[in-house]
Order: C-alpha cells, then sequence, then structure tokens
C-alpha cells in the first residue's frame, strides 16, 4: 500500500486541541505575593508584570529609558512580532521603581542580574515568582505569565473595551484577547440565565 494511502485524511477533520483556561490570580493574591517578598528588587517584578501586562521577555529587555514617568507608560520595543507597543503603569509602581532605582542604581536594563549592565534571565524571574506564590500558599500554578493573564482579567473586569486591551498586551487578533471573557468573574455574573437573576 502506498504512502500517499496512509497521508490522505478521507474529509476526516482532526479533533481540535482542549485549550485550558488561563489561570488568573485575584488582587489580593497578588498583594499577598509582594508582601511575602523582603527584596524591593523581586517585589518590583511581581508589581511590573501585573501592572502593565508584560510578558516576561519584554520585562527582561526592559530598559530604563523605556519608562515614561510623565505619561505613565512603558514603551514594548521589539516585543513579541518585533513589534512596538505602549502599555499602562501606575503612579504607585513608578513609585516604587524611582526608589528601586536609588537604591539598586541599574546602568541600562531595569532589572540586572548581579553583573552591572547585564540583564537577569526569564528562568531567574520565573523562580522568583514561584517562591512568592508559594510563601504566599497560592494554590495554583503562577507563572510571569498568569501576572499577564490576571492584568487582562481585571482590566476586563474594571469595564476597559477589549480593544483597548489587545492593544495593551500586543494581541495580533482579537481572538486571543477575548479568551479572557471566559475567566471573567464578572462578566458571567452579569449574564442573566433564563430562569431569572
Amino acid at each position: 500500500m502506498s504512502r500517499r494511502f496512509f497521508d490522505y485524511n478521507f474529509g476526516i477533520k482532526r479533533p481540535k486541541e482542549l485549550k485550558k483556561l488561563p489561570e488568573v490570580l485575584t488582587k489580593d493574591e497578588v498583594a499577598r505575593m509582594v508582601h511575602c517578598l523582603d527584596n524591593i528588587k523581586h517585589k518590583l517584578i511581581i508589581q511590573v508584570l501585573y501592572d502593565s501586562g508584560l510578558r516576561v521577555s519584554e520585562l527582561v529587555n526592559l530598559k530604563i529609558n523605556d519608562i515614561n514617568f510623565l505619561r505613565k507608560v512603558i514603551h514594548v520595543k521589539a516585543g513579541k512580532g518585533g513589534k512596538d507597543r505602549l502599555t499602562i503603569i501606575s503612579n504607585r509602581v513608578l513609585a516604587g521603581i524611582s526608589e528601586y532605582l536609588l537604591e539598586y542604581q541599574p546602568l541600562g536594563y531595569l532589572f540586572e542580574s548581579h553583573e552591572a549592565g547585564v540583564k537577569m534571565s526569564a528562568r531567574s524571574i520565573q523562580k522568583i515568582i514561584a517562591k512568592a506564590a508559594k510563601s504566599a500558599k497560592i494554590n495554583k500554578r503562577v507563572s510571569a505569565h498568569t501576572l499577564r493573564h490576571s492584568f487582562a482579567t481585571y482590566l476586563l473586569e474594571t469595564g476597559v473595551n477589549l480593544r483597548y486591551i489587545q492593544a495593551l498586551l500586543g494581541h495580533v487578533r482579537l481572538e486571543t484577547t477575548q479568551a479572557y471573557t471566559k475567566v471573567s468573574g464578572l462578566a458571567i455574573s452579569g449574564i442573566i440565565s433564563p430562569c431569572g437573576a
């Protein structure tokens, strides 16, 4: 029997892969993680990820000059797909960054390794996050991407338009951003069932 026979699918569609809903943290859980850490740098790593929705790769490449303290934005340069974008950052986290800069005095990258001028590794950042989650007794699989998911879900629950969330996250397709409607408790609680409230 020829190989072509086995390659031919006879018009039968393969079942789609099951996609798990993204794990998200509440504001309280993130606050507990931050509170469990003594190191200002480690606290700030979690705060920036949650406050701005950055990918871990974007965080390690973040330079001090990419933060606009006046406009309260972060300029993400060459993010996923090589695209630039702007995302938000709060006054509270900016104040933390200012304090951190005075203490650590990094040369270029916001978060440097033990060697001056050399950026931290993504692996080191993931270890900090995992340690904080364990110390905070959070029984979820927590990573840098969990904080990104939590950022997006929080924005959705506070009424931010999906298109704006898409732009802040740097998603090419709106469908990717729409996944957060599946984990938003507020979005679900606002829907009335056929039997009434």
